[in-house]
């Protein structure tokens, strides 16, 4: 018997949900035209009815004039004005019903897309730790030459503690030399990496120079200070912007906590009953800045009754330090489970006394029909996790940093652990002014960073070393290294992600033919195949036009 009609309505109210649903009788559909306020309490009422979905939007919400203001804030309105008036008007409804659920869980069901502009690369990277329910796109520093200015002014970051401290002008004049150094070193470079790797004649003119822009810009983005202004887009759902307006109230950088208070004031406009208690005045954000406060406190007081240790690993590259011997058996054991009426306990004991053979036998049973990066394994490999501790450049840091399915975590940004050459300059004329740029901004931050070491971050380039950790499960890895290893990424990062599965694979022999398209390749110009491909698809799309 198939329901998909098991709802009739009048041709009137058919009219009226036409312009809010995909479809008025199949059994799925898409809403349309609904802001997100109205979008998350609909489904969070939907939970607890009887009702259709769009019976309920019906009787409701449209119906319900006096108390959701439907009309004005779903588009009706002369006015911009007369629907934030609307939604502020109803705010107590949506709040009666979100409250009335009590479950944090509803704030995913409403989101919004919000442009996050002229912040820094080191806020950047803050927003991006929230890595659950959010998706972020930055403007890259591959694509995009950063040597523009406004009002003659380079666009970096000027936090106030700095600048009204007694480090201002070294820090503006040192943020205005790297920048220097970066705008100088483009028209040389490219010169010299094209004399290098000249065009060859099937290659179009339009991919060769987007490939050599990328060249070019990939080896002197190491120049950029993290005070580098750059964009941001993002979609996120109210919950994970509630989280995020949190943290960032609460940061101790005033950059942190201006976007913090931004953010919260323009997502009131749209998704108001999704945000409010990250207000400050809040008492759940205070109760969240109490404890934030107190555990900072005390974990502080931990690390620095904990600083005497023997030595302090500090060589450049990736090390796996953690993973579990039976990784290889549980794995086995997990692909058989969902097909075996068996307790995944039974199966393990199982796969411990079968022979090496039949283990593999399982293993290809889970892989060998891949053909490629993008057809993923089955969670089975989840229960293989390994912790790796990377230390590289900031640079590469910010590349890796957007895979969220990870548990990873960085130390503050300093000259610490030195910086990276990239060998397209080095052993060049350039690479005297790159490196003398480099130390110049050493002895700045290590001036900085005595009185302000929190601020001092926003001077260090993105060529100096930071170290990390990554512990990721096998599944999630596999995505990693694939797609970080490929022709047309950053070296930097394509080196990181062939270490880690080399190490997996050394430690783990048989869990290389789940990486088997990991590029361990070297390449010049990397992305001329991919801006090739661009270029023949643009062109076909152009030729069917016509």
């Amino acid at each position: 018997m198939q329901f998909d009609d098991y709802e009739t309505f009048t041709p009137e109210q058919i009219k009226i949900l036409e312009k809010y649903v995909t479809s008025t009788s199949g059994n799925i559909f898409v809403l349309r035209n609904l802001p997100e306020v109205i979008k998350g309490a609909l489904f969070s009422r939907y939970s607890r009815s009887t009702l259709g979905l769009r019976s309920l939007l019906l009787k409701e919400f449209i119906s319900n004039e006096q108390d959701t203001a439907f009309a004005s804030i779903a588009g009706d309105a002369s006015s911009i004005q007369d629907q934030t008036a609307a939604i502020k008007k109803a705010q107590n409804f949506y709040d009666r019903i979100l409250d009335g659920y009590g479950d944090d869980s509803i704030g995913e069901l409403g989101g919004a897309h919000v442009a996050i502009e002229n912040v820094s690369l080191l806020a950047a990277k803050y927003i991006q730790d929230s890595r659950i329910g959010g998706s972020p796109l930055e403007k890259s520093t591959r694509y995009v030459y950063f040597d523009q200015k406004f009002q003659g002014e380079y666009l970096f970051y000027r936090d106030p503690v700095l600048m009204t401290s007694a480090y201002r002008d070294l820090y503006i004049t040192t943020a205005n030399m790297l920048f220097d150094t970066y705008s100088r070193l483009i028209p040389p470079l490219t010169a010299l990496i094209g004399a290098k790797m000249p065009k060859a004649a099937d290659v179009p003119q339009g991919a060769y120079q987007a490939a050599l822009r990328a060249k070019v810009l990939d080896c002197l983005r190491g120049l950029l200070p993290a005070a580098t202004l750059t964009n941001m887009g993002m979609f996120g759902n109210g919950r994970f912007f509630e989280q995020l307006i949190n943290k960032m109230h609460v940061n101790t950088l005033a950059e942190m906590q201006e976007i913090g208070g931004k953010l919260h004031v323009e997502l009131a406009k749209v998704i108001p009953s999704f945000v409010r208690r990250s207000d400050l005045n809040h008492h759940s954000h205070q109760a969240f800045a109490q404890f934030f406060a107190s555990m900072q406190t005390e974990l502080k007081a931990a690390a620095e009754r904990n600083q005497e240790i023997p030595s302090r690993q500090e060589e450049v590259g990736v090390r796996l330090i953690s993973y579990d011997s039976e990784s290889v058996i549980k794995v086995a054991a997990s692909l058989l489970f969902a097909h075996s009426n068996k307790s995944l306990t039974d199966l393990w004991l199982h796969c411990k006394h079968l022979p090496e053979e039949e283990i593999l036998r399982i293993l290809d049973a889970g892989c060998g029909s891949r053909e490629n990066r993008r057809q993923k394994s089955p969670r089975a490999l989840e229960h293989a996790s390994f912790t790796f501790e990377i230390i590289a450049d900031f640079g590469v840091y910010r590349d890796l940093h957007r895979h969220r399915t990870l548990t990873q975590e960085r130390q503050q940004l300093s000259c610490d652990y030195g910086y990276y050459v990239p060998k397209e300059i080095a052993g060049t004329e350039l690479e005297a002014d790159y490196i003398l740029a480099l130390q110049k901004a050493k002895d700045a931050y290590d001036a900085l960073a005595k009185e302000l070491p929190e601020e001092a971050q926003y001077i260090v380039p993105q060529a100096y070393n930071i170290r990390w950790y990554f512990h990721v499960n096998l599944r999630a890895l596999q995505w990693l290294t694939e797609l970080r290893s490929a022709s047309a990424g950053h070296p930097g990062y394509r080196r990181v992600a062939q270490l880690m599965a080399k190490q997996v694979g050394a430690v783990f022999p048989s869990f290389e033919r789940f990486l088997k398209f990991v590029d361990y390749e070297g390449y010049e110009l990397g992305r001329l195949q991919q801006e090739i491909k661009q270029e023949i698809k643009q062109e076909r799309k152009e030729r069917e036009a016509q």
